[in-house]
């Protein structure tokens, strides 16, 4: 059997796994079985597994993942959520849309203490949803606002799969949460600009503002309820670029203020603890299960010498760079249409990730890695929103049960549009991503 059809019959058996719905952790694993003793036998893959799951997983820098995983369940059951939505529709809720770009920046300071699209999709639509409903916005534009505001959970930092992607790459953890700040400010912005062309251009889907039932003023309260938000944030990234503590010893420290900061606020109980560390450990079981399929998939695929052939063959076309990385991207996005964005990850980043370092872009290895995650990162956010799954919003949706899928699809259709233009700057630009990046040391 020659490599390149081991490598299909790989990538065949995986697909095969997936479309009969057997998990995709458990797909890759098995995937990965198939070509790795049908290269090398029985006893070495063995003792492969007898290695590698310690290997993988006694990994300091993986500890990262589950400590910003439970700071962001600490974050949903503190009642954050609810202070963050009450002062951006304060600071918005005037404006024709105000209360859509309201939802956009609580997902924004939610993400940016969670590090998850899901934990902020769900959680900030729980709270808007209702009063943009009963403010009279449609079913269309609330819920395609919710869908993408939930990407910025993953845009901003800490993102989890901007964690992902550097310990699969070896890059500093840091740098990339640095590159990831501009992006994600542009990302929230331009989403909010859509909202206000949209709500422009398309008349009856926000109410015109209303002095008799406009959001409550600003008041001190508000104000003072965000600020442990704003403690946090400083207080986790401020530590790490400071050079007080690790990107692994932030998360620890930001999972224990979100704790003490919901306790305070008395809105922990015993049950919600539990919870929280429940949650935790099934989403970072589940991460390490995915890692643990992938790990093996990638080494069968890396015995056949085909991602090494095709790094090579890619560098000798002669083609311009970037259409490559437009080409990869494309990629990510057909296939955010079946997978979710870690088995994405995962999957590609060790066959992607050698092609990418094989080209010139202009700039030193280290930026053009750090650069191509931003890229992968905005895509993978495009996947959760786009059309025919997009996570997000099944997630969304499920919390509107009287708004048809349909009209959902119809409200992300001016964020996805928002998606491809920043996606476009930032592929001619990427100075723009990589400015903070400088400032690290």
């Amino acid at each position: 059997m020659t490599p390149l059809t081991l490598t299909a019959l790989i990538f065949g058996t995986m697909l095969m796994l997936m479309a009969i719905r057997v998990p995709i952790a458990v797909s890759m694993f098995s995937a990965g079985a198939i070509g790795y003793v049908a290269q090398t036998g029985w006893l070495p893959f063995s003792n492969f597994l007898n290695t590698q799951a310690f290997a993988r997983f006694a990994s300091y820098d993986l500890s990262v993942i589950p400590l910003f995983i439970l700071m962001g369940h600490f974050a949903t059951k503190g009642g954050i959520s609810r202070a963050l939505f009450e002062f951006a529709a304060a600071v918005m809720g005037r404006f024709k849309g105000g209360l859509a770009m309201a939802s956009l920046l609580a997902c924004a300071a939610f993400g940016a203490i969670s590090g998850s699209s899901v934990a902020t999709a769900a959680t900030i639509t729980s709270v808007a949803l209702p009063e943009m409903r009963r403010h009279g916005y449609s079913g269309r534009l609330a819920t395609g606002t919710l869908a993408a505001g939930g990407t910025l959970g993953i845009q901003l930092p800490p993102s989890i799969v901007l964690v992902i992607y550097a310990i699969l790459t070896e890059q500093n953890i840091s740098k990339l949460f640095a590159a990831a700040v501009l992006p994600g400010i542009i990302a929230m912005c331009g989403y909010m600009i859509a909202v206000a062309i949209y709500v422009r251009l398309v008349p009856g889907h926000a109410p015109d503002v209303d002095a008799d039932d406009a959001p409550p003023p600003m008041t001190l309260r508000a104000v003072a309820g965000v600020l442990p938000i704003l403690v946090i944030f400083l207080l986790v990234f401020g530590g790490i670029y400071g050079g007080f503590f690790t990107p692994t010893e932030g998360a620890a420290v930001g999972a224990a203020t979100t704790f003490l900061t919901a306790l305070v606020k008395g809105e922990m109980t015993l049950a919600k603890l539990k919870e929280c560390f429940y949650g935790t450990a099934i989403s970072a079981a589940m991460i390490f299960l995915i890692f643990l399929g992938a790990d093996l998939m990638n080494s069968a695929l890396a015995l056949t010498q085909v991602p090494n052939q095709l790094a090579s063959l890619v560098g000798s076309w002669g083609v311009s760079p970037l259409i490559v990385v437009v080409a990869i991207l494309l990629f990510y996005v057909l296939l955010g249409a079946v997978m979710d964005e870690l088995s994405m990850l995962l999957l590609t980043i060790p066959i992607f990730f050698p092609i990418i370092m094989t080209l010139d872009f202009g700039m030193p290895k280290e930026s053009a890695a750090i650069w191509f995650g931003i890229m992968v990162l905005m895509t993978v956010g495009f996947g959760l929103i786009a059309p025919p799954v997009g996570l997000n919003v099944y997630i969304v949706n499920g919390l509107a049960r009287d708004v048809p899928m349909g009209e959902t699809y119809r409200g992300v259709m001016p964020f996805l549009v928002s998606d491809v233009l920043r996606t476009m700057l930032f592929l001619f630009f990427p100075i723009i991503p990589l400015w903070l990046v400088g400032f690290i040391k």
